[in-house]
């Protein structure tokens, strides 16, 4: 049976989650919702398809430097609370070293980019987010304005997670219901960006550019651990096509010989898995399978694993398929993400 129940959120509670203040109002008109997934997918669609640019650098500038502290009279208590809560790995594996160069990159990054360093850190020790820093600062601006706004909804979403696990007395995990709104194509949104950014800088004779191709494999997936409040981590992950004499497995099942592997790999302390497949422009349209070891993760849970089947159309090629799982020990959910 659906729940009746709706939770209501402010624009500073909001403010918490995503420093946006477009994002905020947005989400706030909205009134209440239904669901946790209810809300992820519509932060997903407005942050995405409804804060321009400068909606994504004023939320980029409420973060602080990694390995930095925010001021709670600047962002708010709740969202200096959780900052810090995200950064607390990082900060028990720091060193003085690793700090100083942790300080010195992010000046370098920020100098070149003009925005700070963003990344989700929940999980993550100062030696890895220094690796990525040092990865992503090779990147055109284009393309790291994206995925820094990408990072952005990595912590949007997590946030949102604890302020629906704050206003209701159940696991909102079990809430969850499959997605039913589906977001712009990446390749769009770069153009997006492309465009704005081009705008700006007509007064200093740059050329549009092409927007680039995927900077990723078009199906990615991550686990969010509902009961604990963290990311995943350490969980098998496996991508299967089917191959099956039937166009589309049926139902309740079908020969499983029709499965074949794709890819496999394991979450990382971010709960995001490693490649499951190639970078291509055009992913095979049918029917796909993310399977999760949820039982190795979690032996006392009620489920041995966890198996996701969704398909992608001929028109649905060149977009991008993002397919997270949602833990709980006695539910589960899934949605597609951006």
């Amino acid at each position: 049976m659906e729940s009746s129940a709706k939770w209501v959120v402010n624009e500073d509670e909001l403010l918490a989650c995503c420093g946006s203040t477009k994002f905020a109002k947005h989400m706030a008109a909205l009134s209440s919702f239904s669901n946790l997934h209810h809300a992820v997918e519509s932060a997903t669609n407005i942050w995405f398809n409804q804060v321009d640019v400068y909606g994504w650098l004023e939320a980029f500038s409420a973060h602080p430097q990694i390995g930095q502290s925010p001021s709670s009279s600047h962002v708010g208590e709740t969202f200096a609370q959780w900052s810090k809560g995200e950064q607390s790995t990082a900060m028990k594996s720091a060193t003085s070293t690793t700090l100083q160069e942790l300080t010195d990159w992010n000046a370098r990054y920020k100098q070149k980019f003009g925005f700070v360093f963003l990344i989700c850190a929940s999980g993550r020790s100062t030696a890895e987010i220094l690796a990525e820093l040092k990865r992503r600062f090779s990147n055109r601006p284009v393309v790291e304005l994206e995925i820094a706004a990408q990072e952005q909804m990595k912590i949007t979403e997590l946030r949102l997670a604890k302020l629906f696990s704050a206003k209701s007395s159940t696991d909102v995990a079990t809430e969850y219901q499959p997605a039913s709104i589906t977001t712009k194509a990446n390749e769009d949104r770069l153009s997006m960006i492309n465009s704005h950014l081009i705008s700006a800088s007509d007064s200093f004779g740059e050329k549009k550019t092409q927007a680039p191709k995927r900077n990723r494999p078009p199906i990615t997936t991550h686990v969010l651990d509902m009961a604990g409040g963290h990311p995943g981590a350490g969980i098998e992950v496996q991508l299967e096509a089917w191959r099956g004499p039937e166009p589309r497995p049926s139902f309740p099942g079908s020969d499983p010989s029709g499965w074949t592997l794709v890819g496999s790999g394991k979450t990382d302390n971010d709960g995001r898995s490693n490649p499951l497949m190639n970078i291509v422009d055009a992913v095979n349209p049918g029917t796909y399978r993310i399977s999760f070891n949820t039982g190795k993760y979690n032996p006392s849970g009620f489920f041995p694993f966890v198996s996701i089947v969704f398909q992608i159309t001929e028109s649905q090629k060149f977009e991008h398929f993002h397919v997270p799982l949602l833990l709980a020990p006695f539910g589960f959910s899934t949605y597609r993400g951006s």
